[in-house]
């Protein structure tokens, strides 16, 4: 039995989807958390057990773990909270639940930076490594996704890019780091759930084929899109106040911020990229089949 957590998310709906059509023949039966079931999809209904309700919630979790062999366990952060609680004191309940019902594996969607000397002042992934050392905590064979920034992060921007040709970010425009699509980190959960033979814990890094730099971007949504787009940096002290002006905690804005600068200092540069560490969708390709539909809709 897999447990699958934010099954109607950008990873887990991609996650469930790929479990949905493995796990049968891999003798795997599937159970999702989720607040509304009229979220999942058609695929899913009848082919899936169903614990409504949120996986903050100790009673949905203890639901949810019974008889449970795996989880997948994605926090969607809520920033209405500091950057602690929203990490560490969201799965505070769920190391309780792993822990009484004897559950085995857990896969968690993390970030990169562990072991780096930015890793203490990296806002949000700081949070993020501290969750990971909760679930460690446990007992269980844990396994981190170290993710970096995700290209989907610019879907947000699709009417900026169709509007003004314009994108933003507070790093600097010739840096280059990892970027990855969330096809390929449901992939790697995927297949860390199925075969289950590793044991202890560990991160598993997620980093995608290539270094981009924001002007890297810039150049091949140009190419790909059929029109000019240039980037955008925006300061960091200009970021914190547009963050609390949408009504962000700010803790958890400072925690943003934080996690930029660590960015642009070189977070996510402390992992080597090798065929394991490396995951198949290029930018050119997420572009063509993601963002140009989505921009020139």
């Amino acid at each position: 039995m897999i447990v699958i957590t934010a099954p109607t998310g950008n990873i887990g709906r991609q996650l469930l989807s790929l479990l949905l059509e493995s796990a049968p023949a891999a003798g795997e039966e599937l159970r999702v958390i989720v607040r509304d079931p009229a979220r999942l999809p058609d695929a899913a209904r009848g082919h899936v057990d169903v614990v409504t309700g949120s996986h903050a919630e100790a009673g949905v979790l203890d639901r949810a773990f019974e008889g449970a062999d795996a989880v997948f366990w994605l926090v969607p952060p809520d920033a209405s909270l500091a950057p602690q609680d929203a990490y560490t004191g969201f799965t505070r309940p769920a190391a309780e639940a792993l822990t009484a019902h004897g559950v085995g594996h857990v896969v968690g969607v993390s970030a990169l930076g562990r072991g780096t000397p930015l890793a203490d002042r990296a806002g949000l992934v700081t949070a993020s490594l501290a969750m990971d050392d909760l679930i460690a905590g446990t007992g269980v064979a844990y396994r981190a996704l170290a993710n970096p920034s995700f290209f989907e992060n610019l879907l947000e921007e699709c009417d900026s890019i169709r509007e003004k040709g314009v994108f933003t970010d507070s790093v600097d425009p010739d840096r280059k780091a990892p970027l990855v699509a969330v096809a390929d980190i449901a992939a790697a959960a995927a297949g860390l759930l199925l075969d289950r033979s590793w044991a202890g814990t560990g991160s598993v890094p997620v980093l995608g084929p290539e270094d981009l730099s924001p002007n890297d971007l810039a150049r091949i949504m140009t190419e790909q899109l059929g029109r000019p787009v240039r980037y955008e940096r925006q300061p960091l002290d200009e970021l914190y106040t547009t963050l609390v002006g949408y009504g962000l905690h700010e803790a958890f804005a400072q925690g943003v911020v934080d996690m930029k600068r660590a960015k642009d200092e070189g977070l996510d540069a402390g992992v080597a990229r090798t065929p394991d560490t490396a995951s198949a969708t290029g930018f050119e390709q997420w572009c063509a089949q993601t963002l140009k539909p989505a921009v020139l809709s």
